[in-house]
């Protein structure tokens, strides 16, 4: 009977699936299996193709997968001992153990003598015994401490450590079960009641432990608790309780959504419905508290925080916008009541100073995640007709709020608020109201002055029609709100030429002055913060000017005063105070022009721009030293630290290039490692801007190539660094940013087993290898010594014994290469894997016809360090095999050994004994004969 075509392709893939995973390329031949089980029609091969899959994924740690692939060859062989074998590990890493202990027992059944087997069961067993034992002594804990909170004449101290151990309670899984089993919720809502705030702060974290990763207990609290009653307790006055509710609430919908994400949604496996109708609950529930007057500024902030992470896709590759569609037609109005909204006025909603940047970012962020132009128009119209419809009322007040909502949109969608600018007779009257006698009406028209003025198409304009107002402001106001503000709109217009020296906007000293003003009120503790945070605005502009940098870093209680509001309540206050320190430290991206295209342009009269001699490096770097010395880093980690819509992607891209100026200087490091910014560093590498994700693993892997790495990143910490470290080995970052990162995985893979595993996980060992071919001596010199490290561990060994790849010849050239570190670190490889691998030691001899003449070299080198990997491995060698010892011994390297082994001066004693063992073995092989005159007998 012939065999299809068909056949013979699946069968081929398998096989090349069992040679990558003996290989340990566990992606490689999952691959093969999954295209192998496209071409097989037949039920018995298909089954052990799920059966080898299986093994793949449980080796990935993708055990949901491993388990349907167990499954689905059990459903055709329910005897195939192996495949339930590998279902009961998948199960047991899981934590489904009473199915996995089923899988164990069935298969000891069938295979009684199989120690693998039997040690599973006995693990299982002992682990369900120890969660019963476990279960039994949780649920009496938690009856005890129901008792307590629900006895009235308990005292209140009583009441709260109950409250409190509830809480250590619900971050077990076991005592998160009891708690939910025993009609916890019913509890925790009369808690939520409570007049005491220790109480409800316990209840709102108890609920936490409850909800994490955890969706079908989720999807029962949100429909039994009701949004009403959690956004009543977000809403309430009480600062610490609102951000605990908002916390609550954010771990609610982590549950839910990733639960639609996953296999297995929720620990006990039950048939859910989809969570949609909750989520729509909650996100409505959020948009009510946007305009009711009952809820407190802070409530309203976490309101929009909590819609600032959850609506917008997380990623524009999913092509499902619903959900921002939805909330703009159901709440963007209820959003730009927000934005229009005046403090100042009798009448309006209570806010802090962070709601109207928190506004623009949402508005920013919804806007952003629209797809079409007809999306886009949608947005801009719905804009126009709300900024409209306060805009042809009569009276100042319904005016303000059309002005305020198009400063918010200028800070956040700016297209949608040039748009709104450029209504019939709203420029006109914005620049009538800067003139008004009112203090409110003048603070509110000059704002929206000076965010009109940062985009270009407006700024030319005002610059025309605003200069002469925004200085009259600035000289006659008797107002400092006022002044500081018309100060900002000045400095704004002033810097329109960057950092090109020669392109300023006002007469030489101007800015000096304007700034030396603002440093003057941003040392003053009798403005209010707000008014200070906009001499800083100030600051970020005329910062572009190198005599501005200067002068503000020499002056410590201006730096002290910026640090300080940095670390304040104001977060609308974070970017100024980022983009104020990346023009100090001259982080920012400048590209240096071709000399030959400058000179052309000089030719052609056209401008060059020109940098100011006060932005040379020698001036950076001493910029660079007052800045730590005044105490940046404290600063810059309190600002990460900030969960605000106000900590933007952008902002957090300022921080990072700040960051990595500051680690620049090798004896810089410590001090920023000693003052939390190598912890700092770590979650801007996840959630920051593509080139602020790479600027912050550069100074990371600055860090860990100068610090100990143990003590830079403690505990578990460490092992958050690999990832990002990983993510520098790409050919989209600079020579530098993948020299640096191997180095600083090079430390890492030297630390630990553990380490190194997780560096396999994150898949840089293909990527190291890669480097290993580069044509830079040295990258291609730091990744060999990378691999020098990775080969400590047995998953990277066995690649060496991969067939048909050239490693080993790789690593036999390099040795004998001119550049000496590329030649230690490859010979050190070659060493470690020929003790470690003796079958490899016969492999040597077939890489290249002068690998002896190699070998030569290294015993003969000058460098010790060489000759002591030389050594090594021709031990190595002699002892693997005696026919690779005779090749030995009949060249020049008898010679060589024998000079070796009787030591002397400038010869280290461990390359004498060494030396002497690979004659001692030459002797125990009858190739040469000892001292004495005899031949060593060889050993039984």
């Amino acid at each position: 009977m012939e065999v299809s075509e068909k056949e013979k392709d699946s069968t081929a893939l398998k096989e090349e699936g069992n040679t990558l995973f003996k290989a340990g390329d566990m992606q490689g031949a999952a691959c093969c299996y999954t295209k192998a089980l496209k071409l097989s029609d037949r039920e018995t091969e298909r089954a052990v193709l799920h059966r080898n899959r299986c093994a793949c994924y449980l080796k990935l740690e993708q055990f949901n997968k491993a388990e349907a692939d167990a499954s689905k060859a059990l459903d055709t062989d329910p005897g195939d001992v192996k495949a339930r074998f590998r279902r009961a590990q998948a199960f047991h890493k899981l934590g489904r153990l009473d199915q996995a202990f089923m899988d164990a027992q069935k298969c000891a059944q069938l295979e009684p003598k199989n120690k693998a087997f039997q040690d599973l069961l006995r693990q299982l067993g002992a682990q369900i015994q120890q969660k019963s034992v476990q279960l039994n002594s949780t649920d009496a804990r938690v009856q005890q401490m129901f008792s307590l909170l629900l006895d009235a004449s308990a005292g209140d101290s009583d009441r709260q450590k109950a409250a409190q151990n509830l809480v250590v309670l619900s971050r077990e899984d076991a005592g998160a079960e009891q708690i939910f089993r025993n009609d916890g919720v019913k509890l925790i809502q009369k808690l939520l009641q409570s007049k005491q705030e220790e109480i409800v702060l316990s209840a709102l974290r108890t609920l936490v432990g409850l909800c994490t990763g955890h969706q079908s207990r989720t999807m029962a609290i949100v429909n039994e608790l009701g949004m009403e009653q959690l956004c009543a307790v977000m809403g309430s006055g009480a600062s610490a309780v609102s951000l605990a509710a908002c916390h609550l609430l954010q771990v609610m919908f982590e549950a839910l959504t990733e639960g639609m994400n996953k296999e297995i949604r929720g620990k006990d496996e039950a048939i859910l419905p989809e969570p949609s109708k909750e989520l729509r609950s909650m996100l409505r529930h959020l948009l009510e508290m946007m305009s009711a007057s009952s809820v407190s500024g802070q409530g309203r902030d976490s309101a929009i925080n909590l819609l600032v992470k959850q609506v917008p896709r997380k990623s524009l590759k999913n092509p499902d916008n619903s959900v921002t569609l939805w909330v703009i037609d159901q709440g963007l109005k209820k959003i730009l009541e927000v934005a229009g909204t005046v403090p100042e006025l009798s009448e309006g909603i209570p806010l802090t100073d962070n709601s109207h940047m928190s506004c623009s970012v949402l508005l920013n962020k919804l806007y952003d995640d629209l797809k079409s132009d007809k999306e886009r128009e949608n947005f801009n119209k719905l804009c126009e007709e709300y900024v409209q419809q306060h805009f042809s009322r009569p009276g100042p007040e319904a005016k303000l709020r059309a002005i305020q909502t198009v400063s918010v949109l200028l800070q956040g969608p700016s297209e949608v608020g040039n748009r709104t600018m450029e209504m019939s007779g709203m420029m006109d009257a914005v620049i009538s109201l800067c003139a008004s006698e009112d203090v409110t009406h003048q603070q509110v028209a000059v704002e929206a002055l000076i965010h009109a003025a940062g985009k270009a198409k407006r700024a030319s304009f005002i610059t025309a029609n605003g200069v002469a107002l925004l200085k009259d402001l600035y000289k006659k106001s008797e107002n400092d709100r006022i002044r500081v503000r018309a100060l900002v709109g000045l400095c704004k217009l002033g810097s329109a030429g960057g950092t090109d020296f020669s392109m300023k906007q006002f007469a030489e000293g101007s800015t000096l002055k304007l700034a030396k003003q603002c440093r003057k009120w941003l040392c003053n503790e009798a403005l209010p913060a707000t008014s200070r945070r906009w001499s800083v605005e100030g600051l970020a502009y005329l910062t572009f000017d190198a005599d501005v940098k200067e002068d503000l870093v020499e002056d410590k209680n201006a730096l002290l005063g910026m640090f300080e509001l940095a670390k304040s309540e104001d977060k609308t206050v974070l970017f100024a105070v980022g983009s104020t320190l990346v023009n100090c430290t001259n982080s920012y991206d400048v590209e240096k022009p071709d000399p030959q295209m400058v000179e052309l342009a000089k030719y052609a009269k056209q401008h060059v721009p020109e940098e100011h001699p006060k932005d040379a490096s020698s001036y950076v770097e001493k910029r660079l030293a007052k800045l730590l010395e005044a105490g940046v880093v404290s600063a810059l980690v309190c600002m990460v630290k900030n969960e605000s819509p106000a900590l933007t992607e952008a902002c957090r891209e300022c921080i990072s290039r700040v960051f990595l100026a500051l680690v620049e200087r090798q004896e810089d490091r410590g001090t920023v490692v000693a003052q939390g910014g190598g912890k700092a560093l770590i979650p801007l590498v996840s959630d920051n801007t593509d080139v602020g994700k790479i600027k912050a693993a550069q100074a990371l892997a600055k860090i860990t190539i100068t610090s100990n790495p143990e003590i830079a990143f403690p505990g578990e910490r460490i092992y958050e660094v690999v990832r990002p470290l990983v993510s520098l080995l790409s050919l989209e970052c600079t020579l530098l940013q993948n020299f640096e990162a191997l180095m600083a995985i090079t430390n890492l893979a030297g630390i630990s087993e553990r380490l190194r595993q997780k560096i396999i996980k994150e898949k840089a060992v293909p990527k190291v290898e890669g480097y290993m071919f580069e044509e830079h001596e040295l990258v291609r010199a730091s990744a060999t010594e990378c691999m020098c490290n990775l080969v400590l561990s047995t998953e990277v060994q066995k690649l060496y014994l991969a067939t048909g790849s050239d490693r080993l010849k790789l690593l036999v050239l390099y040795s004998g290469e001119e550049d000496e570190r590329l030649r230690k670190a490859a010979a050190g490889t070659l060493a470690m894997l020929t003790a470690e691998l003796p079958e490899l030691c016969a492999r040597i001899p077939g890489t290249t016809t002068h690998w002896l003449e190699i070998v030569q070299t290294l015993l003969l080198s000058e460098i010790s360090d060489l000759r002591h990997r030389g050594v090594v491995i021709v031990h190595n060698m002699m002892q693997a095999e005696k026919s690779l010892a005779e090749t030995l011994i009949e060249s020049e390297a008898l010679e060589i050994l024998s000079v070796l082994a009787k030591g002397g001066e400038g010869m280290p004693e461990p390359v004498s004994k060494i030396a002497q063992k690979c004659l001692d073995k030459a002797i125990e092989y009858n190739i040469i004969m000892s001292r004495d005159g005899k031949s060593k007998e060889p050993e039984p």
